[in-house]
């Protein structure tokens, strides 16, 4: 219907309807501006405030130790000097020494550091405050130079790709299962991802105490992109299934209208059975994504403790990455055990895509270490686990005829040993 066409009261109510979305635009609007100008100015200013200093990083260089650090305060700061173990030394500051709210700035500080010794940095403002990070154990900071980055991925294969691949050759063995030793093993698959995620949220915590400045919420930031990546990969999982379905759908009704002998009801059953077997196999790659963005975020982790010179990997520490990523296979395989014939080529897929972003993590991680990128992927890790735990228990609940056999020996003693398991392999790392 045309505006003139409408009735008079109609216009009049629409007409209030815009008023009352615009009013509440002009106040906020009022209101931000009445707090840039000079009376509320003055107003937010009355108190004293204090500047802060967020030192990032520090890396030690040959001949040189540089820090990394960040306004974090609610003012314009500007550095006055820099110190190393109390001892105040020459500086160069990059961009320079002052800084605005929430910019960035490297102070290279030439000095002879020793490997393997502690070492304190600290960095005064011109107010006189004193800010300071200690590194327990000085190591060279890696260059993105071939060998490095071979180095790097060498580590990323070892921990990543390979137990996971150790992982899926298990495949034989959980196919051949009885009803209930399958509950059992697809239960602690459950019992391993719940172990993964919540271990990728306390990792990003620790990061978060340890490395980022308060102002950044890292907390509120952990809850946020864990929900955020629930619900993402829940939609994704969600639209896989459905276009899997719909496109076997398709192909059984043209093999239906071509077969002469074919019936309503084995169409049905043909229907249902291929819906059986696509939910395992996307529940499976849906397993090794998640697996594979909590391997991205193992692997920052990985970069980062070279970069800052906290691990120092041995045999024994590759050997209990090993061991612990070893299960995530066995996680990915467990539910497509029962899903017909899959092929070596599928499964090596799903292998790359648990394993190899273990590499790209470490090489982040090692070049390019971002607390708030740290605390990112490991928080979409976390979600994207936490999103597969409640398919796989969907999927339990809807391919069995009994709701209460979810809660049977089997189960709750897979999902006890799956958490167990991951615990006692942890201890190795």
């Amino acid at each position: 219907m045309k505006e003139e066409n409408m009735p008079s009261y109609w216009r009049t109510s629409r007409k209030k309807t815009v008023i009352f979305a615009i009013i509440p635009f002009v106040i906020l609007i009022a209101m931000i501006a009445f707090l840039f100008s000079p009376i509320g100015q003055s107003v937010l200013n009355s108190g004293i405030q204090v500047p802060n200093l967020s030192i990032e990083k520090v890396e030690f260089q040959e001949g040189k130790i540089v820090t990394y650090i960040r306004n974090t305060g609610p003012m314009e700061v500007t550095v006055a000097q820099a110190d190393i173990n109390d001892r105040i030394y020459s500086a160069a500051i990059e961009p320079g020494r002052t800084l605005s709210k929430l910019s960035q700035a490297k102070v290279i500080i030439p000095f002879p550091w020793n490997k393997g010794e502690p070492y304190e940095v600290g960095i005064t403002t011109s107010d006189g405050i004193r800010f300071s990070k200690k590194v327990e154990v000085a190591a060279p900071a890696p260059n993105p130079n071939i060998q490095q980055a071979s180095m790097f991925a060498i580590i990323g294969t070892y921990v990543g790709i390979i137990p996971v691949v150790i992982g899926l050759l298990w495949f034989p063995f959980v196919r051949r299962l009885s009803a209930n030793k399958y509950n059992f093993f697809l239960s602690l698959t459950t019992g391993l991802l719940v172990f993964l995620g919540i271990d990728a949220l306390l990792e990003a915590n620790e990061i978060t105490t340890k490395n980022l400045a308060a102002i950044f919420n890292g907390q509120i930031l952990i809850i946020v992109v864990t929900i955020v990546s629930f619900l993402g990969l829940y939609y994704v999982s969600d639209r896989l299934i459905h276009r899997a379905e719909k496109k076997s759908v398709s192909n059984i009704s043209t093999s239906y209208v071509s077969s002469e002998n074919s019936s309503s009801s084995s169409g049905s059953r043909t229907t249902q059975q291929q819906e059986e077997l696509i939910k395992p196999l996307a529940i499976s790659l849906m397993i090794a994504i998640g697996i594979g963005l909590h391997n991205f975020g193992e692997g920052l982790a990985i970069g980062a403790a070279v970069l800052l010179g906290q691990v120092a990997f041995s045999t024994f520490l590759i050997v209990g990455f090993t061991l612990h990523n070893t299960t995530e296979g066995l996680a990915i395989v467990a539910p497509m055990a029962k899903s017909g014939k899959v092929s070596i080529r599928r499964l090596a897929f799903m292998g790359l895509i648990a394993g190899a972003p273990t590499i790209a993590g470490a090489w982040m991680g090692g070049f390019l270490y971002s607390p708030i990128a740290s605390i990112v992927f490991l928080s979409i890790g976390a979600g994207a686990i936490f999103q597969v735990v409640y398919a796989i228990i969907s999927w339990m609940s809807h391919t069995s005829s009994n709701r209460k056999a979810l809660m049977n020996g089997h189960i709750i003693a897979g999902f006890a040993v799956g958490m167990l398991i991951m615990y006692v392999t942890g201890l190795l790392v």
